[in-house]
Order: C-alpha cells, then sequence, then structure tokens
C-alpha cells in the first residue's frame, strides 16, 4: 500500500471567498462549501485528481508561503492576457526577490503568493495549474521522500530543482525549488496524502516515518488525520483512508 497525494490545503481569513476566487481563476468548481472548509476540484475529468482546499485560521499571513501554485501559458500573449484578468479580479504582484525571470508572480487577495509562467513544454492550458511548488533547501533529496508520499515518479532531479509528475502524466506537477533558508514555522499552505480505501493510516504513518517523517504538533488535538513534517520540516496531514 501507498499514500497518494490528495489535496493542498492553504490557510485563510475567509476560506469560502478564496475558494470561489480560486475556483474561477483555476476553472473549477467549489465541490464542498462548509462552515471548516472549502474545497474546489477540477470540472473536467482528470486522473490526476489532486484538490484544493481553504481552512479557517485566525492567524493572519505574516511570511512569504513555502508552497505556492504555478498557473500554466501555452504562449506569452496568454500569460499576458492571464495577469491581466487575474489583477482584475482582485490579485496583485508580488515582489519576493525574483528579479529578472520568466514568470510573473501574483498574489491572490489574501497575499498568497503564486506564479503565471511562460510557455514550457510541460503543459499548454492558459491558466491551469501546472504545478504545486514547494521551497527545499536540498530538491532532490527531499523529492525522494515526497516520491514515497505521493507515488509519483521523478522527472528531473538537480541542485536547483526536483521534479514529480503523477504516474498518469497529467498536470499538476509537483516541484522543489532550491532556497536558501530552512522552513522557519508553521506552513499557512501544506499538502495532504491519504491511503487508499483498503489501506491503513496508521500503517502509513509508520512506513513515511522509516523514510523521513516526523510528528509534529501544531495544536491539532483529537482528529481524524494525522500530522507529520517532511525531512525539511513541511507540515503535511496523513488522512484516513479514501
Amino acid at each position: 500500500m501507498s499514500t497518494r497525494l490528495y489535496s493542498v490545503v492553504i490557510d485563510c481569513a475567509d476560506h469560502a471567498a478564496q475558494a470561489r476566487w480560486w475556483a474561477e481563476t483555476l476553472g473549477w468548481s467549489v465541490t464542498i462549501d462548509a462552515d471548516d472548509e472549502a474545497t474546489i476540484e477540477p470540472n473536467a475529468a482528470t486522473r490526476n485528481d489532486l484538490a484544493v482546499t481553504f481552512v479557517p485560521v485566525p492567524e493572519p499571513k505574516q511570511a512569504k508561503n513555502r508552497v505556492h501554485l504555478d498557473l500554466g501559458s501555452p504562449t506569452r500573449q496568454a500569460q499576458v492576457e492571464t495577469v491581466e484578468r487575474l489583477v482584475e479580479r482582485g490579485a496583485a504582484r508580488a515582489d519576493v526577490g525574483q528579479a529578472e525571470v520568466s514568470w510573473i508572480v501574483l498574489a491572490d487577495p489574501e497575499g498568497n503568493e503564486f506564479c503565471v509562467l511562460a510557455p514550457d513544454d510541460r503543459f499548454d492550458e492558459a491558466g491551469a495549474l501546472e504545478a504545486v511548488v514547494v521551497d527545499a533547501v536540498r530538491p532532490g533529496l527531499l523529492a525522494r521522500f515526497w516520491a514515497e508520499a505521493t507515488g509519483w515518479g521523478i522527472t528531473c532531479e538537480s541542485h536547483l530543482v526536483a521534479s514529480l509528475c503523477h504516474p498518469s502524466g497529467d498536470p499538476p506537477a509537483l516541484d522543489l525549488i532550491a532556497v536558501a533558508h530552512p522552513t522557519p514555522g508553521k506552513n499557512r499552505v501544506h499538502l495532504d496524502v491519504a491511503p487508499p480505501a483498503s489501506g491503513d493510516r496508521d500503517a502509513e504513518v509508520e512506513r513515511l516515518s522509516r523514510v523521513g517523517a516526523r510528528d509534529v504538533d501544531i495544536g491539532q488535538g483529537q482528529v481524524t488525520w494525522t500530522v507529520l513534517a517532511d525531512p525539511e520540516g513541511n507540515e503535511f496531514c496523513v488522512l484516513s483512508p479514501r
């Protein structure tokens, strides 16, 4: 048995509004709209059924997120048009020290950074979710852990970047990008993994612990999931089988 990457979870002040904004941004639908969470999922059938979930928290955003989303562009014109459209809807240009790069960094209405990429040869739908990006001090080593946690394959690896892809080849990818400093504390954006319906959460927690995860307490109390941290201290949750 193994776990699969189930969702990206984003802490929010107004989780319902954030879910609506990102659903329109990605062309997805809100599938859960509850007091304690809102979830969006792709409208079209995809073998990579990653969801994005928004949860309310009392703490405000204070620093650059260590996990963010990248949107794709088939052409330079599509990149410009996507940025213009998102700015009109409440996004803002953001400076995270990126200097001269081919992508454009924006922040959503609650200040969460994301990128609109220049054209590349991976995926070609304008504004689609192309990658989930995790900052990493050692991308290659962290990629090997996340390959174990997700069941995805490593498609490239260097000292600057490592990428994982869903077995189907469908987007988004999981990109690990080199940064100089380790995670400073609890992440505002994290990943959730889940065993299959026939799996065992405790067994998967034990398996992931053997390959570098560790237990962490972020004040979660009694919950139906287990909170772990990857080898670089990024929190993630192991959900109940599904």
